[in-house]
This record gives C-alpha cells, structure tokens and sequence, in this order.
C-alpha cells in the first residue's frame, strides 16, 4: 500500500513537475548557456565566453541608459504604489456603507491592468488631446505632453502601474482585518490618536505583509513590459526604454538572442541582489508574532 500511495502521488503531481522542467528550468538554463553564445535564432550558437558580458559593461551605452530607466522606473513605482495600496486599505478597513461595492471597484483595476486594452486607452487619456488635457485646459491650466516629454512620459507610466494597486491593497485589507481591535480599544483607553494607533499598532503588526508585498511589487516592476511597449515603445528619447523592452528588441527585432539572454541575466542578478538586501534588512523591521527583540 505504501508504494502504491507514493507511485499515486507522484502520478498526481507529475504534471506540474514536467511543466517546470520544460517550461521554466530548461529555459531557464538554457538562456544561461545562450548568454555565452552567439546566436541569431537560425544558427548554431557560437561560443564568444564573456565577450557579450564585457560588451554590455564597457561598450553599451543604450544598455547603460536602459538600466538607469529601469532603475528610476522601480524606485519611483514600488513606494508610491505600496503607500497607495495600503492608504486605501486603511479606508476600506472601516465598515462603510456599500463598502463591498468600493472594495471591488478599487480591486477591478489590477484585473485589468496588464491587458492591452488598459494600455491602450491609458495612451488615449493622458494623449495631447485625451481627457487629462482636455480637463486641465476646463479649469484654465495649460495641456502637458505627457508622452512626449521625456521628463514627463516615465512618470505617466509610474502613475498606470500605480493605479494597478488592487492586489497589493487587498493583501494589506486581509492583513488590517487580522489585528486584534483590543490593543485599539486599550490603546484608546490610554489616550492615544488614530495616527499614533497606526503608527505603533498597525504598521508593526502588519510588516510582514509590506515586506511581501514589497518583493512582490519590486520583482514584477523590473519585469515591466506591456505599458511601454505599447504606449510609448521606450519612447521618447528612450526616456521609458525599460530592460525588459531592450531585452525583447535584441531578440526579436536584431534577432541577437546570445546578448539578449545576457542582458536578461544582468537583471535577474540585479533582481536577485535588491531581494537578498530587502531579506536582510527585514531582520531589523519585519515583526513576526513570537518575536522576542529587545
């Protein structure tokens, strides 16, 4: 009996483990062994060693530009979208009337965030002559170029992965939900402000979530492609020209697939960097229940 329930287990998740093995280990490693290589897609790769690595580093300047970009993008994005998230948390957190409505309205926009569609019509709105402008020239002010200014189109961009906060909001609801509303009412007792609450009782109690959701968001930002693609296509200036764009140019455009495994392996280790510092700092501000700290 014993060797069957294991052979029916196996059976069971066989599936997802040929799935893995095919769809992500073996990709996975076989970009690495690409990222060495000179290869235009219909060829033989051709082994060049670190010529594509020392190529980026010292030659690339649009790599260096594209990096800078990303960068930027991911620091300016993460904070401001987790700050939102969790603001509106706050405020769904209260039982308001129709509150289940709002709670769905403000969790629609993550569903459709990523579609084509959203960045189409993003493009549409904050366009010269889309509803952004036509709103500021109504109250007198003058239109923005919001895509056609390289000081202005990342930002616009920042703003459509902001207003995808509906997932990160709801994990911070579910963790707002879980403290206990006793150390409120002790808390009250002893006079303290609704500021104070949140300062000392909800942000400690719910920093795991943040540090989640903060992996989360970073991880999926670096990865960004849909909105610049198809808004600005890296444009203006390569103002919006994230990696990952870079990324699928080299591939699929030069068909020079060696060096585009190799920039795809600069931001994985990049990546794989930022999470590393973030799980080291979390011992100095993540409180997990049980913690004994001084």
């Amino acid at each position: 009996m014993g060797g069957d329930s294991k052979f029916l287990g196996m059976a069971y998740v066989s599936p997802y483990i040929i799935g893995l093995c095919i769809f992500t280990a073996f990709p996975f490693l076989a970009s690495l062994y690409l990222s060495f290589t000179d290869y235009d897609l219909l060829s033989t790769p051709e082994w060049v060693g670190l010529d594509n690595y020392e190529r980026l580093f010292t030659r690339d300047r649009t790599f260096s530009k594209s990096l800078t970009v990303t960068l930027l993008y991911v620091f300016m994005t993460v904070p401001l979208k987790l700050g939102f998230a969790l603001l509106v948390a706050v405020v769904l957190n209260y039982k308001l009337k129709a509150i289940g409505f709002f709670r769905t309205a403000y969790y629609v926009p993550s569903v459709l965030g990523g579609s084509i569609a959203i960045a189409v019509l993003w493009r549409y709105i904050f366009a010269d002559v889309g509803l952004v402008n036509m709103g500021l020239t109504a109250i007198g002010m003058e239109p923005v170029n919001w895509f056609g200014d390289p000081q202005n189109a990342l930002f616009t961009l920042t703003l459509l992965r902001c207003w995808q906060f509906g997932s990160a909001m709801v994990i911070f609801l579910a963790a707002l939900q879980s403290v206990d509303r006793s150390l409120y009412e002790a808390s009250s007792i002893d006079g303290a402000t609704k500021w104070q609450q949140f300062r000392y009782i909800t942000v400690p109690l719910i920093t795991p979530v943040i540090f989640f959701n903060l992996i989360m968001q970073t991880v999926q930002a670096f990865q960004e492609f849909n909105g610049p693609y198809i808004i600005t296509d890296g444009g203006p200036l390569k103002a919006t020209y994230l990696l990952p764009l870079y990324i699928y140019d080299k591939a699929f455009k030069s068909f020079d697939m060696g060096y585009a495994s190799a920039i795809a392996w600069i931001l994985f280790v990049i990546i794989m960097v930022l999470t590393l510092i973030a799980f080291w700092s979390s011992k100095k501000w993540v409180y997990y229940a049980g913690d004994k700290r001084s």
